[in-house]
């Protein structure tokens, strides 16, 4: 697991990447970080990401976000909120993780563009690394095909929230997204 993080990093290049470009590295850092693990079904242990070197995941309750992360004493910490469910916890720390990965070059990565800050350019790289991470594209079109296609019954599958699950299904095309008027037509 040595040189785990070193490996992940260097997929990207440092330089500033388009939005198209950022998800689609993301995408590559999460299956990658599978690969590495030996990785290969739903769902992946929250270990895999703690039992890094140098790295130490807590939990506070309360707290005022779902997750932080800082290098503190020669390790990287990721705090998650304890007060909020399983897989939203799981979620967070696949997302705190892509920070940890992205640490040293954000805001070479994701200048702030047009009405984006560099930050939330950030925050949207780590959310989609996330879900690649928690639900990979080739794990969940998978399971889509294997006949089981009810977002709840996925998301206990993949060990994620319904609102992850659902929104994972729309990035990997298995569902489309509903326009707002669309629900309309039918009342």
């Amino acid at each position: 697991m040595a040189g785990t993080i070193s490996t992940l990093r260097d997929v990207m290049p440092i330089r500033p990447l388009t939005f198209t470009e950022s998800l689609r590295l993301a995408e590559l850092q999460a299956s990658k970080f599978l690969s590495l693990v030996g990785a290969n079904a739903p769902a992946l242990s929250e270990s895999t990401i703690a039992g890094l070197p140098r790295m130490q995941v807590e939990r506070m309750s309360p707290s005022p976000v779902s997750g932080a992360t800082q290098w503190s004493h020669g390790r990287w910490l990721i705090i998650l909120n304890g007060s909020e469910p399983r897989g939203r916890q799981r979620f967070s720390l696949a997302h705190e993780f892509k920070h940890v990965l992205d640490n040293p070059f954000i805001d070479v990565l994701y200048p702030a563009k047009g009405d984006m800050t560099s930050a939330e350019r950030a925050e949207q790289v780590c959310d989609y690394f996330a879900a690649c991470l928690l639900m990979p594209r080739l794990w969940l079109k998978r399971a889509w095909t294997s006949g089981e296609q009810n977002p709840r019954t996925l998301a206990r599958h993949f060990d994620v929230s319904p609102a992850a699950m659902t929104v994972r299904l729309r990035q990997t095309g298995l569902v489309r997204a509903e326009a707002r008027c669309e629900g309309l037509a039918r009342v």
